[in-house]
């Protein structure tokens, strides 16, 4: 209250800042970037690897990743993969590679935008602020990195399977069909959702393509592979992961 007898109003929090991760290899360039962002009202953090990259993606839940190709540990496309394994984060990739393949490559892979350098700061601001724009608009929630069951544990960010503490083989196929199942865990997934995101348009009627790789995972995962506790089939309809 003040002397007068009013009232003082607190002041409101504002919104928090766009969080933004910066993936490169080049000290000035990552400087550069830090700086620019942060005069701007960004929060700003950094990796110089691929494995960094996911396990900073994976702790600070960036609205947006800036994402350098060439990194000295992993190609930026595996990254790319890791990521799109678990979250829908925009990612802009930020290459010297200028090659319409390589646009082609990482725009498939589950990029958003690509930036060739040397770029403008400029443009690359507000190529920045679509990114964020767009995934403000059609953000439904991203999953989280780590899943855990009482069997195994499935880390869609780094693309491996533990059971018992033990790393387990699986085939990309088979990794393929479980990434799906766990990103929609909980959530019923049709027969032909499943085959055409795993195997391709082409494959969706082969149903028995999916008993047998069902089959295979609970094989691997499951401790009672005849009475799956995770990996669920309803008769007619699809496949359904629960932890």
């Amino acid at each position: 209250m003040t002397e007068n007898g009013g009232t003082t109003e607190t002041p409101r929090p504002g919104p928090p800042p766009t969080r933004v991760l910066v993936v490169d290899d080049e000290p000035q360039l990552l400087r550069a970037l830090r700086i620019n962002l942060g005069v701007r009202g960004y929060d700003v953090s950094t990796a110089s690897t691929g494995a960094g990259a996911l396990r900073a993606a994976a702790e600070r839940h960036p609205d947006v990743i800036v994402l350098d190709l060439g990194l000295p540990d992993l190609d930026g496309l595996e990254v790319l993969a890791g990521l799109r394994g678990w979250t829908t984060v925009p990612v802009i990739v930020l290459s010297a590679r200028s090659d319409s393949g390589d646009k082609v490559d990482a725009l498939d892979a589950g990029a958003d935008d690509y930036v060739t350098k040397p770029f403008g700061m400029d443009e690359f601001l507000a190529r920045l602020r679509v990114a964020v724009r767009r995934a403000a608009r059609t953000a439904d929630g991203d999953g989280e990195a780590v899943v855990v069951t009482d069997s195994f544990t499935v880390d869609l960010a780094a693309r491996s399977v533990t059971r018992d503490g033990q790393p387990v083989h699986l085939t990309p196929t088979e990794w393929g069909m479980l990434e799906m199942l766990v990103r929609h865990r909980g959530k019923l997934v049709g027969q032909r959702e499943l085959l055409r995101e795993v195997w391709g348009p082409a494959y969706e009627t082969e149903t028995h393509y999916l008993r047998v790789y069902l089959g295979q995972l609970r094989r691997k995962l499951e401790p009672d592979p005849a009475h799956p506790r995770h990996l669920l089939t309803e008769a007619g309809m699809g496949y359904r992961f629960r932890t």
